[in-house]
This record gives C-alpha cells, structure tokens and sequence, in this order.
C-alpha cells in the first residue's frame, strides 16, 4: 500500500454531517384539536343556523306550508324589527327580564343555603326528602292559579314561579357537592388545627363551586321558563303576556318574533352564569378544558 493511500485510511471522516430531521413536536396534534374545539361553536352555530333557515324557507316556499301554520323567515324578521323600533317590546323585555333575574337570584340564595345544609346533616336530608320529592314532581304549572290568587296578576307570582324551578336543579348540585368533599381532606385540614371558617374557605368552597355554577346554568334556564310560564297563564305584562296577544290576534309572524326574543334572551343569560363560572373557576376541569 502506498504512503498516500496509508494516509487517506488514517485521516479523520471531516465530511459534514447530514442535518437530523426537525423532531416533530407529540403536542401539535393535541394542540390543533383543542384549537379546533374552542372555535367550533362559532363555526357550527352559523352553518346550523343557515340550514335551519333554508329549512324553514323551503317549507314555506316549496312544499306549501300554511303561513298561519309557519311564516316566512323575512316576515318573521320584519315583525321583529317593528316590535324593536316600536319600541313597546322593550318594557316587557325588562319586565320579564326583571322576574327572571330576582326569582334565579332568591333560588341561588336559598337553594345553594338549603342543599349545604342538607349535604352536611344527612338525617335532616332524610327526614325532609319525601316533602322535597313531592314538591319536585308535581307539575309547576299548578301553582300558577294559586299564586295568582295570593299575589295578584303582578310580578311577584311570575317570580316565585321563576325561582321555584329554578330552586331545585341548584339545591340537588349544592347537595352533591357538598357530600363530593373528600373526606380524607377534611381530616388533613383538622390535624393542621384549621378553624371551620378555614375549611370551609380553603376546602369546602373550592370544591362546591363547580357544583353550584352547574346548578346555576340549569337553573337559569329553569327561570326563563318559570317566568315566561307564569306570563302566559296568569299574566297581563311581560314577554309571555306578548305571546297570548299575539296568539289571540293570530299574527304568526310576531309570535315567531317574540319566540326568537325569549330564545335570545335564554341564550344571553346562560352565556353570561357559564361565563361567571369561568372567571370564579378557571382552575376546574370544565373551564380549563374549554378554553385550552
């Protein structure tokens, strides 16, 4: 073997190295997923909403359905336009508006009191749930000529009527949160010597909270339904009241304004207890997966 040829053998590879492949991130796909998820509903709810219009305008147009039945998406809308620029729709929003929010108030108050109470004394829950169950099945549309009789055709019976639905679906969620304690936590917090005010500050409270916004997101609903019940069968104001009128008169296209109106309103109301909920609690499960 030659000089130059032994030399080539014992010099070092100095050819550069091909570069490694960019390493793929294992979190993109989760990532993009939970992206997706955050702004689906603002996609979604658009494209249902067409389809449901296109729904409605092909029955109207194209199969024939009776206008006193089902009117016209652009007559319902023009309805809705002269109810708002009219300008009388606004003080039955408010007054509807006004026995939802104090009857789901005095249900939150009350039902968040009564299901801490209950979760904690288990032999009082016991002894008053046959009362509880009875008062819970029984339809609600019931009371409505009772209360009528005892408060008038005001505001108040359309308010007890707002909070007695939403009183329960609260009460049973503060109940089971309440119980949901770990009771190995109670036991760490009183070998630490905490007062009860700490415990429950630090312990009971955290842990209740999503248990009660859940029971707030049902129960707000519940009240819409309560009041607007309460304003159709025994009313003389307000949005349910706005429902008879146009029944009576039959003026399809503003009893389907009015309908848009109340689902509006529901919508708004729920939006703004789940957006509490995720100011109060962004540490939860149920906030901190919606908005990753």
């Amino acid at each position: 073997m030659s000089d130059v040829t032994k030399a080539r053998a014992k010099a070092p590879d100095t050819a550069p190295a091909k570069p490694a492949a960019a390493a793929k991130d294992p979190d993109a796909p989760v990532q993009d997923r939970d992206t997706l998820l955050k702004w689906l509903p603002f996609i979604s709810s658009p494209i249902l909403l067409l389809i449901l219009i296109g729904g409605w305008q092909f029955a109207v147009s194209v199969i024939g359905v009776s206008e006193f039945i089902l009117p016209a998406p652009l007559d319902v809308w023009r309805s809705l336009v002269d109810l708002l620029v009219g300008g009388d729709v606004w003080r039955d929003i408010g007054i509807t508006l006004y026995e939802v929010l104090v009857g789901f108030a005095f249900a939150l108050v009350i039902g968040t009191a009564v299901g801490a109470v209950l979760g904690r004394v288990i032999w009082l829950e016991r002894a008053v749930q046959p009362a509880l169950v009875a008062l819970q099945v029984v339809p609600k549309v019931a009371f409505i000529p009772i209360f009528v009789i005892w408060f008038g055709f005001g505001t108040t019976s359309k308010i007890i009527m707002a909070g007695i639905l939403a009183f329960f679906p609260i009460m049973l969620n503060v109940m089971l949160g309440v119980r949901s304690v770990d009771r190995g936590h109670r036991d760490v917090m009183r070998g630490l010597g905490a007062s009860k005010w700490a415990t429950f500050k630090s312990l009971e409270l955290p842990s209740t909270l999503p248990y009660i916004f859940a029971g707030a997101e049902v129960g707000i609903v519940f009240a819409v339904i309560g009041a607007i019940v309460g304003e159709y069968l025994g009313g003389s104001e307000g949005l349910g009241h706005l429902v008879v009128r146009s029944l009576n008169a039959l003026d399809a296209p503003q009893l389907f304004a009015v309908i848009v109106l109340l689902a509006l309103m529901g919508s708004l109301l729920y939006a703004a207890v789940t957006l509490t909920k995720r100011l109060m609690i962004p540490w939860h499960d149920s906030v901190a997966g919606q908005s990753s």
